[in-house]
């Protein structure tokens, strides 16, 4: 990926920020949301219904020991910057505490705000990817477009055709990943492959189609993931000790915190290795990790282009 960050029209207006701001937030996705008693979550709660870790302050009550508690799944979870903009734009910084009439109509827009803002994520990274130059200006295109169907009134984003709009996006995300790929000679083909619980330790993924695959439990140990694209890919308890992902295309924060890693896991520039993770490695996964790797690096695929937040 390039050094720098994707070309900006000088008269845009202030980029929409893609990190999530629990501050600027009313709670959204602890109230919006549903979840189910089990691995994930403690206990079931309804959808519109206020977690009962929801301080009045919109803050959490168990934020430092979430996973302790049993709500590992929130740990997991990245609104991608959905939260703020909807309650502080979308909904003019009004509560839904203070305007319960507003509480339907927020929770229903906000799920659909986060899927377009991931997306968003998805453009502004592959505009830093210099190989996938011959569809820069189409990603340009969707990138406006999709934040402009995020930024529309209640009754506008809750008339989005989401699946139609994101299936339009995924192609050209497609096409842009694989003009990144085409530098690795025999890549591998998983796309929506399943591979739960795969031992697939130390095994060379360079440039490998993960999209949508089922890695859960996959044992991925000292695996090469560069130029992998992993966009959707499931990486529940996957284990990432030693794996190198340094340049791995579309790797999210929230996949890294659904998996097991250590501190001989290479991250891409721009994510964080998990509290959770453990900070030493076993000696032979710490060898592993000095091992050099070979293979190509297409020049403008250095993580240092990950998506800036906008």
């Amino acid at each position: 990926m390039s050094e720098t960050a994707p070309p900006q029209d000088p008269e845009a207006a202030e980029p929409t920020p893609l990190q999530s701001d629990c501050g600027s937030c009313f709670g959204l996705c602890c109230v919006a949301l549903p979840f189910a008693a089990g691995t994930d979550f403690a206990v079931n709660k309804a959808a519109g219904s206020p977690c009962r870790n929801l301080r009045a302050d919109f803050s959490c009550g168990i934020h430092a020991r979430l996973r302790d508690s049993g709500f590992q799944g929130c740990t997991v979870y990245d609104c991608f910057g959905a939260g703020q903009r909807v309650s502080q734009v979308t909904f003019g910084g009004v509560g839904w505490r203070e305007e319960p009439d507003s509480a339907k109509p927020m929770f229903d827009v906000f799920p659909i705000v986060r899927q377009l803002h991931e997306l968003l994520w998805y453009l502004t990274e592959a505009l830093t990817f210099a190989p996938a130059a011959p569809v820069h200006a189409e990603l340009r295109q969707a990138l406006e477009e999709t934040d402009r169907l995020a930024g529309g009134t209640p009754e506008e984003i809750l008339a989005v055709d989401v699946p139609a709009h994101r299936g339009r996006v995924s192609e050209l995300l497609l096409r842009a990943g694989e003009l990144v790929r085409a530098a690795v000679p025999h890549r591998r083909e998983h796309r929506g492959a399943d591979l739960f619980g795969a031992r697939l330790r130390g095994a060379d993924l360079q440039g490998a189609n993960l999209r949508g695959a089922l890695l859960v439990a996959a044992d991925l140990s000292g695996a090469d993931l560069r130029l992998a694209d992993l966009i959707g890919a499931d990486l529940r308890d996957a284990d990432l000790a030693g794996a190198d992902l340094t340049t791995a295309l579309f790797l999210t924060q929230a996949q890294l915190n659904a998996a097991r890693g250590d501190a001989t896991t290479r991250l891409p520039v721009g994510l964080t290795r998990p509290t959770h993770w453990p900070e030493t490695a076993p000696a032979a996964a710490a060898a592993a990790a000095r091992k050099p790797r070979s293979g190509p690096r297409p020049q403008g695929t250095g993580r240092p282009g990950r998506p800036r937040r906008r």
